[in-house]
This record gives C-alpha cells, structure tokens and sequence, in this order.
C-alpha cells in the first residue's frame, strides 16, 4: 500500500442520539506502532468512537481528520472486525476474493492473497466450505482473514472475542498479535481486563463519553491516573 493514512486525529468529537451526548469533547491522535486498547463500563462509549474513527459514523460536532499523505484514501488503508463477523452466503475463500475484488486486485493476486491468508489464520482447510456454516470462533478468525488479505494499515476491532470460548479467544488472540507484527496498527475495545493486559501497549480509558486516561498498559494497571480508572481496574466502577 502506497503511503500513510495516519495519524488519525479527533478533535473536540462529540456524537449524539436521542438528546443524549454519548461522546463528549474528545481530543486524541492515533498514530501508528502501538497496540491500543480501550476500555470503560458498559455504555462509556467504546464501540462509538471506534465507529467515528473507521468513518461509518460521523461526528455531531468536531472533526475526525485522517492526517497522513494518504489521507483521501484513507478508507482502503482500514479493516474493521466486530463482535459478530458478517460472512457472505458463498464460501469461506470467495469471502475473501470478494473482499480484495472491491479493492480493485486481480485475479491472481487476489487468488494468492487469499490462499496466504487462510493459511495464517489455520484456515486452509475450510476454504470451499460455506462462511455461514461455520462455527462463530471460525467465522472471526475468517473476518480477520479478511481483514489481513486486504493488508490493513490499521485494524479496528470491537470485542473481537467477546462469544468465544478460551481456546478460540487464544486462537484469535494470536492471530491479532501476528497482525501487528506484521505492520498493522490495531485499536481494539474489549471488557476483558486480562486480555487488555495481555495485548495492549497503550490503554484509553473512557467514561460516561469522555476520555479520561491515555497512558501506556502498564502504567494504567499499576498506576491509574484517575479515580474513576482505579475504580475500574478494582472492579468497582459503575454507570
């Protein structure tokens, strides 16, 4: 991919919905390298700023400004993965051909990318079976399949594990971990404490739409900077 989308820079975003403001005033950077991981209660507005930051929402006051050279086309430099992947009615390989299709790749080289993929993510085996008969821990690691033929600069994941049982969380886990040290930037949600602290670099730390902590992993576990952060470390946080 040619050029860089990042940094990707919010300023004072705000978005709203039903006279609630589920975001409010949020001033960040997203810059490449760092595995970034948000967290926050329930309802803190998590999945909302991922949503602003991959542009399939658009903020009701302040900008959402991609600032690298590559900026006008920053949307063929991002993958998005959710809790629940969306798989097509076709197989688990023409899911991703598909994928790269849209992208303007050739046949070959959409036929090589996908065959790599797969084979990373431990699913040669299932190309030729049907994407949606697969199981949910199966259908994620082929969203991030997906997701890692299109060679993503940077890779949003909202709960990626949040349905899946231990050994498929383990196996996506890697697969997140493989992304990165290919190159991808990833900003992720999740609610599990322990695997925030198994994959993240950097943590966001979001409260009632505000973000109240940007700190590395470790110094927010050890060292929250805020009462509310220490509270929800401890377990003790609440709406």
């Amino acid at each position: 991919m040619n050029g860089a989308a990042l940094p990707l820079q919010l300023q004072s975003v705000v978005w709203e919905a039903g006279g609630q403001r589920r975001l409010d005033g949020v001033d960040l950077t997203i810059e490449a390298g760092a595995r970034t991981v948000i967290l926050g209660p329930n309802g803190a507005g998590k999945s909302l700023l991922l949503r602003l930051c991959h542009g399939l929402l658009q903020p009701s006051a302040g900008k959402v400004i991609w600032r690298g050279p590559a900026a006008a086309e920053s949307a063929s430099h991002q993958a998005m993965v959710f809790q629940r992947p969306v798989m097509l009615r076709r197989s688990a390989a023409a899911n991703l051909g598909y994928a790269l299709k849209l992208r303007g790749l050739n046949g070959n080289e959409r036929r090589a990318r996908t065959a790599a993929a797969l084979q990373r993510t431990g699913l040669s085996h299932l190309a030729g079976q049907p994407a949606r008969a697969l199981s949910i821990g199966e259908q994620q690691r082929l969203a991030l399949a997906r997701a890692w033929a299109i060679e993503p600069e940077i890779l949003w994941l909202d709960e990626p594990t949040a349905s899946l049982d231990p050994a498929a969380t383990f196996a996506v886990e890697g697969i997140i971990e493989a992304m990165h040290r290919d190159g991808s930037k990833i900003v992720m949600t999740t609610h599990d404490l322990a695997q925030a602290r198994r994959l993240a670099d950097e943590i966001l730390f979001l409260h009632r739409g505000r973000l109240l902590e940007r700190q590395s992993a470790a110094g927010f576990f050890s060292r929250p900077a805020t009462a509310e952060g220490a509270a929800f470390v401890a377990g003790t946080l609440h709406w």
